[in-house]
């Protein structure tokens, strides 16, 4: 499972695991999946204010010690650093992509949000899937409301 990415990151990410599954003598493409955590509300600026009310409360379990991390100055896993490296050149990528949430969780995991109204998620969503996605994973940070609000 790739964690959201912007799109160009995630084509390249996408061809990567073709070209290695070719040379691995697959003869199929392997299904890709892409996991996103969605902010979404009635309008885009309620949505960005909710975005924000967001990562001030990551940030600040984070602060109080609330919310798991790795080790030392920086995450082991590459999948980890790719989201803090694109979220120090970014925040906002194509049509909904923010990265605020993965700095502000050091990178763990699932973190990168798609924000917007409704159909604007829906229509990065399907940015994603015409890259070539075939499994788009979504859950929010707030996961019965947003179960209620998008589940």
């Amino acid at each position: 499972c790739l964690w959201g990415e912007p799109l160009a990151r995630t084509a390249e990410q996408i061809e990567s695991v073709r070209a290695a599954a070719r040379a691995a003598g697959r003869t199929g493409p392997p299904r890709i999946q892409v996991a996103f955590r969605p902010i979404i509300a009635p309008t885009e600026e309620l949505a960005w204010e909710k975005a924000h009310r967001t990562v001030g409360a990551i940030r600040e379990r984070r602060a109080a010690g609330a919310v798991r991390h790795h080790r030392g100055d920086a995450p082991q896993n590459t999948g980890s650093q790719r989201l803090l490296d694109i979220a120090a050149r970014g925040e906002r990528y194509d049509r909904a992509l923010w990265t605020p949430t993965a700095a502000a969780t050091g990178g763990a995991g699932n973190s990168n949000a798609l924000v917007g109204t409704p159909e604007t998620v829906a229509r990065a969503l399907l940015d994603y899937y015409d890259l070539g996605v075939d499994i788009l994973s979504a859950r929010g940070y707030d996961l019965l409301d947003d179960a209620i609000d998008f589940g």
